[in-house]
């Protein structure tokens, strides 16, 4: 090689060394380029006319100056090193499982699919719309019930959701009681009673071992296997239940039902749990794909998120989500759930666990599992030592009388962790990954030298054994080699677009650079292979991690507390509601239940209120969509004696900053209610103001979001909660962990996990550690450069619906098709359509207004890739303008017709008036890298009409 080739190359770019100018897509000179065309000659003049100056704070962020990427991940390591990774055989439905390499590589570490969005664009969103249709297929089949959804947050949750799911199915008016198994897992009864207390529920927890008590119940929770491991027939107690017109509950653990009856067949009408041990890591809690299945008839009132199977313009066979008219961003007060984000990414993993190794595999590794069990029950019996349950799966529960610490600590000093329940109980919990090893070492703790070679019995009844298939689909029989796999997963992914394709400019969802330095640190074993209720010596690179953390978040918002336990934004939300609804009753004002919401609020927002136990008041927009102060007035007038709140979103979710954000939060307090100010639009103000400063008690925030953690196609989540001083004592805390918030004064777990979804916050920590505060207060800024230069880019081809100040938006603008609507007949949702034939995702549609399209590049799309959307969105409009002035027709022209499939336009039989090239290649950018759509546009409502919520037989694919 010549010399040449070291030569240095003259470039107009500056070098970018730091971490910040790496996430940040535009270079200097490209933001003086887009300020130019705002029409300003710095970001410091943009951001004093567009942020109101009442709310700018008056001191820089106290945080560590900003650390190298290789730094950040030296620091992490000796965080993870203070992590120290055991044998956990403590279970309580977290379990060791291994992860197929071919999935921890292709799925959970690659962009393709953790970067994509919620499938709100189904034509884009195939693949993964097809790995959750497998979810649903492997939940209803090993539960034994027609309908499951594509995934809960957590166990805990789900069991909660089934609660109040319960209650509606059996249209009671009352609140009446919740039965709960006291085996049930302890921190899923904690989690159902703190949704129970603010509805009116009483939540009571009995033996049900001999059958239910006397007493009326408008639902029963049963868990099979039960946390002490016992298998128990449930079939009288269910029997029982229905007599009594209560609705039955499982929460099973799918490995389980792999050899164990289903409960669909013993007369579970709701099915819940987690499909954590389906290859995703324990992750010191989560995130953890729950799940929930229910019986013929309530599927249309099922919580959180559904795919289902419907038809393209063609009769192509196409999926979609399915009955959205039942979701809480639509029904709003008159919502169930508040469920927003669940978790996809870690559904897609456990469905591919379930189609790597078929129903066969996964019978071979429960048979495994549990044959380790039965063979250390056995020798803990012959050793002399009493097993309580002579019925179990994988959980064997050993009476040792005043000795259950010195067997802890025996098994501890041989690198096991077992599960002290009392003084006189221990339990072991076996799992994919227990090796005879890791037996004799149990065994040894005991006292006991070692196990017999004997075969040992099955330890459950052979009525008990599961007789019915399940996974008959050729999906999980196709797939058994690696490459047959790998190729799967490529040929999911290639059928979506996700961030490492293109820009999403998603309004309000704030879809940036999720970079590949925070992400790795999430599959190291010192983070991913942490039980949530391990010790705490074992777990104080975490403990450290976490402080840090919320120390941060506190600092950027100006809270005095911050507490990761909410495992989505939602979640979030709950949790502050139930702060302010706890400060009030501390007060004896436990009347105030009254939450005053603007109209353009999001929908989990009064979901929330209302599961809060609040009853929601809407007040009145403007004309610029700012609050309206008089309606305000008026309403605090009308309602002040009862006030507990006002959720405001800032900047509000029409993307301006409404300068009379400090009034509103005045007028509230002046009435003794609380300013909830939801984060989920942080990142126009980090850095630039703090919600804690201008006048907020509670915010949540979305740290997949602002903080980096990616969208995973639909979760992950996580969204913390950060409080005012006089709100720290409502803070959520946990059964099993005293150190995860107050113990005395919190208002429960609001998540399954201590720390809720702890294995994914190291990305957070890094995002944080590497921008710095110079970095972060850059980054708003940058976004709000990039707001304002698609504003001023598209201006001059579609009305931006509302501004701010000196005409500014903050972090994202509404484009307003209505006019041009009315005008020509093409809508908001046939440009959303249409720019897949551009290969974009669309913008959000028909949110906050119908109609409209919200746009937010973030700070992170570098100019090149703005210029392409503006260059799509501009070509867009003369096409609507062609269609104005008769050159295309109104029905058929290219808008109407998006997006166009590679094999419609090798249709000899071409009908339609513009020509193939206008279709597919309408700018000669596009010859370059084409996205080609797998389907044409989706017939929504078929879908709907003709419910198909699990895999379709291979016959459906036919022409």
């Amino acid at each position: 090689m010549t010399a040449q080739y070291f030569a240095p190359v003259a470039s107009p770019q500056q070098a970018r060394e730091q971490f910040a100018d790496r996430h940040i897509g535009p270079s200097p000179d490209d933001q003086a380029r887009m300020l130019a065309a705002i029409g300003y000659a710095s970001a410091e003049a943009l951001v004093d006319d567009a942020v109101p100056a009442a709310i700018r704070t008056d001191r820089p962020l106290e945080l560590p100056p900003a650390l190298s990427e290789p730094a950040a991940l030296a620091r992490l390591r000796e965080l993870a090193a203070r992590n120290k990774v055991y044998t956990s055989m403590i279970g309580l439905g977290y379990h060791g499982t291994i992860t197929p390499g071919v999935i921890l590589r292709n799925v959970l570490e690659n962009p393709g699919w953790y970067t994509a969005y919620t499938p709100y664009q189904p034509e884009i969103s195939q693949g993964r719309l097809e790995a959750l249709l497998n979810f649903q297929t492997v939940v209803a089949d090993l539960t034994g019930l027609p309908v499951a959804n594509a995934s809960m947050l957590d166990e805990g949750t789900a069991a909660a959701e089934a609660m109040t799911l319960a209650h509606r199915v059996s249209r009671r008016k009352e609140p009446g009681a919740f039965l709960v198994d006291a085996d049930a897992l302890p921190q899923t009864i904690e989690v159902v009673r703190t949704r129970a207390v603010p509805l009116g529920i009483e939540v009571v927890t009995a033996d049900l071992s001999g059958g239910l008590p006397e007493g009326d119940f408008f639902g029963v929770l049963l868990q099979y296997p039960g946390a002490s491991g016992a298998v128990r027939d449930l079939e009288p107690v269910a029997a029982q239940a229905h007599e009594r017109g209560a609705q039955v509950v499982v929460a099973a653990d799918l490995l389980a039902l792999t050899l164990l009856r289903p409960p669909g067949e013993f007369g579970a009408d709701i099915v819940v749990g987690s499909s954590q041990r389906f290859g995703v890591p324990y992750g010191f809690g989560g995130p953890h794909a729950g799940y929930m299945a229910v019986r013929e008839g309530i599927q249309r009132q099922l919580p959180g998120r559904l795919v289902g199977v419907s038809v393209d313009a063609d009769g192509a066979t196409a999926y979609r989500l399915a009955l959205q008219t039942r979701e809480q961003h639509i029904r709003r007060e008159k919502a169930t759930s508040n469920i927003c984000t669940a978790q996809v990414l870690l559904a897609v993993m456990a469905s591919m666990y379930a189609v790597y190794h078929g129903p066969e595999g996964l019978a071979a590794i429960a048979q495994r599992t549990h044959a380790r069990a039965a063979e250390l029950a056995a020798a803990l019996r012959a050793g002399g030592v009493e097993v309580v349950h002579g019925s179990f799966f994988d959980t064997v529960l050993a009476r040792v009388p005043g000795r259950a610490d010195e067997v802890v600590r025996a098994a501890l000093e041989r690198g096991v962790n077992l599960r002290r329940q009392d003084a006189d109980h221990v339990a072991v919990a076996c799992d994919e990954t227990t090796l005879p090893e890791h037996v004799t070492a149990v065994l040894a703790a005991f006292g006991i030298e070692s196990a017999g070679t004997a075969e040992v019995a099955q330890a459950f009844p052979e009525a008990l054994r599961r007789q019915s298939p399940y996974l008959s689909h050729p999906v999980f029989h196709q797939h058994r080699s690696e490459t047959a796999m790998l190729r799967y997963l490529r040929r999911l992914q290639d059928k979506d677009i996700a961030l490492d394709r293109s820009m999403i400019p998603l309004g309000s969802c704030t879809m940036k650079l999720n970079a590949t330095t925070e992400m790795e640190p999430v599959t190291w074993p010192e983070f991913a292979n942490i039980h949530p209720f391990a010790p705490i010596d074992q777990v104080q690179g975490y403990v450290e991690l976490i402080e840090e953390l919320e120390s941060a978040l506190a600092e950027i918002t100006g809270y005095a507390k911050v507490s990761v336990q909410p495992n989505a934004g939602s979640q979030g939300e709950l949790a502050g509601l139930l702060a302010i609804r706890g400060y009030h009753a501390s007060r004896g004002e436990g009347h105030r239940n009254i939450c005053l919401i603007p109209s353009s609020a999001h929908g989990t927002n009064a979901a929330s209120a209302v599961m809060a136990g609040m009853k929601v008041v809407v007040v009145k927009c403007d004309d610029h969509g700012n609050i309206d102060i008089a309606d305000l007035h008026a309403k605090i007038g009308k309602h002040g004696a009862d006030l507990a709140a006002i959720m405001v979103t800032y900047p509000s979710t029409h993307g301006v900053f409404e300068e009379t954000i400090t009034e509103v939060c005045e007028a509230v307090h002046a009435a003794g209610g609380q300013v909830y100010v939801d984060g989920a639009n942080l990142n126009a103000l980090v850095g630039l103001a703090r919600p804690g400063e201008f006048g907020s008690d509670v915010s949540h925030l979305n740290l997949h979001k602002t903080f980096c953690i990616p969208h995973g196609g639909g979760g992950p989540g996580v969204g913390p909660v950060g409080v005012r001083e006089h709100l720290v004592p409502f803070l959520p805390n946990h059964p099993l962990r005293p150190e995860a918030g107050p113990r005395d004064t919190g208002v429960g777990p609001i998540s399954a996990a201590p720390w809720g979804s702890a294995g994914i916050l190291p990305i957070s920590w890094a995002y944080i550690a590497m921008m710095g505060p110079d970095g972060l207060r850059a980054a708003t800024e940058g976004a709000i450069i990039g707001a304002n230069y698609l504003a001023a880019k598209l201006a001059p081809h579609y009305p931006i619906l509302y501004t701010g100040r000196n005409g500014l938006v903050a972090h994202e603008c509404i484009a307003d098709l209505r006019k041009i609507t009315k005008e020509t007949g093409i809508t908001a949702e046939d440009v959303a359509k249409r720019l897949i034939d551009y290969g974009f995702h669309a913008p959000t549609l028909s949110f906050p207004v119908a109609g409209t399209l919200m746009i937010e590049p973030t700070e992170s799309e570098d100019l090149a890739e703005l210029d392409r959307f503006v260059d799509a969105m501009v070509e867009i409009r003369r096409e609507i303008q062609r269609v104005a002035d008769g050159s295309y027709d109104r029905e058929d022209n290219p808008l109407k017709h998006a997006p166009h499939t590679a094999a419609a336009l090798l249709d000899e039989d071409w009908k339609h008036a513009y020509s193939r090239q206008e279709a597919a290649y309408p700018l000669p950018s596009l010859r370059e890298g084409k996205y080609w759509p797998p389907v044409r546009r989706i017939d929504q409502a078929y879908g709907d009409r003709n419910l198909v919520c699990s895999c379709p037989p291979p016959e459906a694919f036919e022409d």
